[in-house]
């Protein structure tokens, strides 16, 4: 039986699985990634990811650190502040607003905005001509044998693959989690999510823009321009009935819904993109890990799309992960490594799962108690100088 031996499988072609393989592959572990599904590229393409993610600075300078920052940041929309805007009824009245400046904590932008399938294609560009990577799309995960010495992983076209560590980068419905034996806790909320990029009369100014109203939030995160307009990528969170009927409308009924909702802080809203739709939940892993395997991303755990946590977190698992491997290659994909990032990866996940889940809660609400407390935290947490600087570090890196 013919075997690839590899020190990395890495199994997952998305963002968080070409980064993982950017990263142990420019640290010298010759890595391979499998995945299924051949990647779309083009954001006019079905199957195109249209959501945006705002790289927060830690996943900034582990982008650097792996030698990929370059490719990436001609692409990159700088945040320098992330205004909270929250309003009440239908239409929306604005009741108060606070805005949160990413030079307090630094003397640079908070994060960087990007297009998912763009930087997509730019991670697919860089990793394909990295030494030491290897890509197999149209390739995927079927079954695997772990012993304390390796994994022996077999894939969909029957070659077998050998492997000191397998990690599993390949979404929520994890095929390596479930060979592991792992399960997950999940939380549903009734809530769905549209994802879209829209052109705009008024410049956004590098300001991320967070409207609160129930049902959830309408985040309108600065891209460059589209044809020459001002441009922003839109996640809107909603009941699920809710988003289902916006999702399905005509595109001059969506575009006066998205106009009210966006209360005319941009001026006028004109659809630039498809739309897309997906629920909205709290899933996390019972294990990050499991003998010779390292959960990262959504396979290890899954947050709505509030405060940009979602990809930033799934970066520090991968922060860790490296770092571990880097202090002891010989022991990588050990249980003592394995043992490691597990610990260090899981009280922060956890705070954030709890933190995010209450604040979603809190947001989406209907009650009036809540929207009162709604709009009083908003003020205490920016009025209060030493919480709101607390809060912008723990949104920036672990907790």
């Amino acid at each position: 039986m013919e075997r690839t031996k590899v020190d990395v499988l890495v199994c997952g072609g998305g963002i968080a699985g070409l980064v993982s393989a950017a990263a142990f592959g420019a640290s010298g572990f010759s890595t391979l990634l499998v995945d299924p599904t051949p990647p779309v590229t083009d954001g006019d393409s079905q199957g195109s990811d249209l959501r945006s993610t705002a790289f927060l600075r830690p996943a900034r300078d582990l982008f650097r650190q792996i030698g990929i920052w370059d490719i990436l940041a001609p692409h990159a929309m700088p945040l320098d502040a992330l205004r909270i805007v929250d309003s009440l009824g239908h239409p929306p009245e604005l009741r108060a607003e606070r805005i949160f400046r990413g030079d307090e904590v630094g003397d640079e932008p908070f994060g960087w905005n990007f297009m998912n399938w763009l930087i997509r294609r730019e991670l697919l560009a860089a990793v394909a001509n990295m030494d030491g990577v290897s890509l197999r799309y149209g390739t995927g995960f079927k079954s695997m044998l772990t012993r304390t010495t390796g994994a022996l992983v077999t894939l969909s076209d029957g070659t077998f693959i050998q492997a000191r560590l397998v990690i599993g980068a390949d979404g929520r419905h994890s095929a390596v989690r479930e060979a592991a034996g792992i399960g997950t806790k999940i939380t549903r909320y009734g809530q769905k999510t549209l994802a879209f990029s829209v052109t705009h009369s008024e410049p956004h100014n590098q300001v991320s823009t967070e409207i609160y109203r129930d049902g959830g939030p309408f985040t309108m995160v600065p891209l460059p321009d589209i044809d020459g307009a001002h441009a922003s990528a839109i996640v809107w969170m909603n009941r699920a009935a809710r988003a289902q009927e916006l999702y399905d409308m005509d595109i001059a009924s969506f575009t006066d819904a998205m106009n009210e909702r966006s209360c005319g802080l941009y001026g006028r809203l004109t659809l630039a993109s498809g739309r897309a739709i997906w629920p909205i939940i709290t899933q996390r892993a019972t294990q990050l890990s499991a003998e010779r395997v390292a959960l990262v991303a959504e396979a290890a755990h899954v947050l709505p799309p509030i405060g940009a946590q979602g990809l930033n977190t799934s970066l520090n698992d991968l922060d860790v992960l490296l770092r571990l491997a880097l202090e002891a290659p010989d022991a990588l994909g050990s249980a003592a490594m394995l043992d490691k990032y597990a610990k260090a990866r899981h009280g922060d996940i956890a705070a954030r799962a709890r933190v995010i889940d209450l604040f979603n809660r809190v947001t989406r609400s209907e009650d009036t108690v809540l929207q009162a407390v709604r709009m009083a935290g908003l003020k205490a947490v920016h009025d209060i100088k030493p919480i709101r600087r607390g809060v912008m570090r723990a949104g920036l890196g672990p907790i």
